[in-house]
């Protein structure tokens, strides 16, 4: 069978899925025009009408402060037993922040609690520190926003969070395509990867900037809820994308537009339409010097400091799978968070 098929892709975007939740294939987004087209399903269209207009952050203590912290979705879902949330959610819980509220994670997850976690890192309800809220929302493809308090159910039923698969909007990759659909005109290239034609680039542009406007217009709306929002974002991938400005994009390299046939799309972010709204972290300076930070522990560590080595382990996030799980980032973090709360 052609591995590009889209029936032949559906086992391996069910192994994604964290039992007892189970994929759900019309959820599987395998291309930009798919990622258009989702838009259009009605668990989607029901979700994102949802966040623009009618979720609301929960009631929280009188006299307390009000943060949102959002990161990105992951491969594994639900997101929060990816290796790259459960290093974030474990520096929160090592610094002092508390889950409240009862959790339902399901005991089905507790053969991957490893035994050094804390007991509450499957726990979707907000974290305290003395006067100080922390909210959790995950910046995802094709969803918008996802609040942690919806990433196991909604509506009583399991979360479209925990049934989709979208690697659709990742280009670099070499495998977002449907070859199979009529309006395909990504072109094979070497090593049986694929490179986007003008329908891939011109669909990746709509999707990206309809999300934008999602992503914008519900924050707006709830921003009088916090006293701050943060981002923990990686440069370079599409989440940074969907929240830089004009300005980030030239400071940091981001693509300003796609290139389609007859002219270019313009990629815009949440920044440029709601400036100031929230504040995009790490900075590519304060990933430097976690580099450095890194650089220092492995020498002390006995392992290998070279500039090669220090780059692999900085990628993986020393095996959290990205630098935004590493430890000498998330300093930078816990660092911001505590400063919010004085």
């Amino acid at each position: 069978m052609d591995n590009f098929a889209r029936e032949s892709r559906f086992h391996e975007s069910s192994i994604k899925i964290r039992p007892p939740f189970k994929i759900d294939p019309s959820l599987c987004i395998y291309s930009p025009q798919e990622n258009v087209d989702s838009l259009k399903h009605p668990k989607i269209k029901d979700w994102l009408k949802f966040i623009k207009n009618e979720w609301t952050p929960s009631l929280i203590p009188k006299g307390t402060k009000r943060l949102a912290l959002i990161i990105p979705c992951t491969k594994y879902k639900p997101y929060i037993t990816s290796r790259e949330h459960k290093a974030i959610n474990s520096a929160l819980l090592s610094d002092g922040w508390k889950a409240s509220g009862n959790s339902e994670a399901p005991q089905e997850f507790e053969k991957l609690r490893e035994k050094a976690d804390d007991p509450d890192i499957f726990h979707e309800g907000y974290l305290r520190k003395e006067n100080l809220i922390l909210e959790r929302i995950v910046i995802s493809e094709p969803l918008g926003l996802v609040p942690y308090q919806f990433i196991y159910f909604w509506n009583g039923m399991q979360s479209p969070a925990t049934s989709y698969d979208d690697p659709g909007l990742f280009e670099s990759r070499g495998t977002s395509v449907s070859p199979y659909r009529a309006d395909s005109t990504a072109v094979k290239a070497k090593g049986g990867k694929w490179k986007w034609g003008n329908m891939e680039r011109s669909s990746y542009a709509d999707m990206h900037n309809y999300l934008v406007e999602v992503i914008a217009s519900s924050l707006k709306r709830v921003s009088n809820h916090y006293d701050g929002i943060t981002a923990w974002v990686s440069p370079g991938l599409t989440h940074r994308s969907f929240l830089a400005s004009k300005n980030i994009r030239l400071e940091e390299g981001i693509s300003s537009s796609r290139k389609i046939e007859g002219g270019r799309k313009k990629l815009y972010g949440v920044l440029d339409l709601e400036p100031e709204i929230l504040n995009i972290m790490p900075t590519l300076e304060q990933l430097k010097l976690a580099q450095l930070q890194l650089e220092k522990r492995l020498r002390n560590e006995g392992r290998s400091s070279s500039p090669t080595s220090v780059r692999s382990i900085y990628a993986r996030g020393d095996g959290n799978d990205t630098p935004l799980g590493l430890k000498e980032s998330l300093d930078f973090l816990l660092s911001q968070l505590n400063e919010a709360g004085k």
